[in-house]
């Protein structure tokens, strides 16, 4: 089975702009709600409270983002950035570890916890 695997920055950026949508379709489904303005207000409140955790989100990942580790990717020399471990290459997929001990291994994102 092969699974698809992307940068961990990527992933919570996507996670973040998820978040947005999402805060936007919880808003659309409170205009069904028009004649009810408690449930309307609800939803859009629910809606708001996704799109400022997406914001938490971008603003936590940015921070991240300063203190990753910047490297040249091997195979398509761009430069990119690492959390932990074993990360991908933002640009080619490429996995990227380094840790000695872990190169030449099968790519597994388990290295990345703790023991």
């Amino acid at each position: 089975m092969s699974r698809k695997y992307s940068s961990k920055i990527n992933k919570i950026r996507t996670f973040a702009l998820s978040l947005i949508f999402i805060g936007f379709i919880i808003m659309y489904f409170g205009i069904f709600f028009k004649e009810s303005v408690l449930i309307m207000t609800i939803f859009m409140i629910l809606g708001l409270l996704s799109i400022i955790a997406s914001t938490i989100v971008y603003f936590w990942i940015g921070m991240l983002s300063t203190k990753a580790v910047q490297v040249i990717c091997p195979a398509c020399n761009k430069p990119t950035k690492m959390l932990g471990r074993v990360d991908m290459c933002m640009h080619c997929r490429e996995p990227l570890t380094l840790d000695k001990e872990l190169e030449g291994k099968e790519f597994d994102e388990k290295y990345n916890r703790k023991k």
